[in-house]
């Protein structure tokens, strides 16, 4: 009777430890991400595609399924993202010399890409903050009083006017990313997407 236990795909038994099948990897590698970098950018990926309906509002001004139902979430998902995007930039600062290596001949674009990505993620829920403190209104996320309504703000209220203008530039570069994913994936033919699937 074998006593070892599986755990995450290794078989341990006393000192020995035998790998059986493919393990969760937690922390990236040179050849992939790990689980957890995996788990964080397709939850936001989710979250964003989620805010992105407010968009929504312009069409027939929110009188329709998605404005009534998803669309009054927004300031508790990006209530959310603000939190997840501070672990994001923490973890991601934690991994930074054992990522999947990039073509050093578009190194620096793909840096460039994804540091904007990660300023609009960063900057989005901020300017949204300012939004709500800026007009006085308060903040409340899944129910729980964050800020208290209060009296407006001008400077918040001036930060807040980017949160629009972040949100379309913030749009362009995620059809921008997921169209170079799909480049690599169905032209290139490389493993870039296989990394974070």
């Amino acid at each position: 009777m074998h006593s070892g236990f599986i755990l995450f795909g290794n078989t341990f038994n006393g000192n020995e430890t035998r790998n059986t099948e493919n393990p969760i990897m937690i922390h990236d590698s040179r050849e992939r991400y790990g689980a957890l970098t995996k788990l964080l950018h397709w939850s936001m990926a989710l979250l964003v595609f989620w805010q992105l309906l407010k968009f929504g509002d312009r069409i027939f001004d929110g009188e329709h399924w998605v404005g009534q139902t998803l669309v009054p979430w927004h300031v508790s998902i990006g209530s959310l993202m603000l939190l997840l995007i501070l672990v994001r930039l923490a973890w991601a600062a934690g991994q930074r010399h054992q990522r999947p290596q990039q073509d050093p001949a578009q190194a620096l674009l793909v840096k460039a890409g994804h540091g904007a990505l990660y300023l609009g993620l960063l900057l989005m829920p901020i300017t949204g903050v300012m939004v709500m403190l800026g007009g006085g209104h308060g903040i409340t996320a899944f129910g729980i009083e964050l800020f208290a309504e209060g009296e407006e703000i001008a400077w918040a209220q001036a930060l807040g006017q980017l949160h629009s203008p972040i949100a379309w530039i913030l749009t362009v570069l995620i059809v921008g990313h997921i169209g170079m994913a799909l480049i690599h994936h169905f032209v290139k033919r490389d493993d870039t997407l296989k990394r974070m699937v």
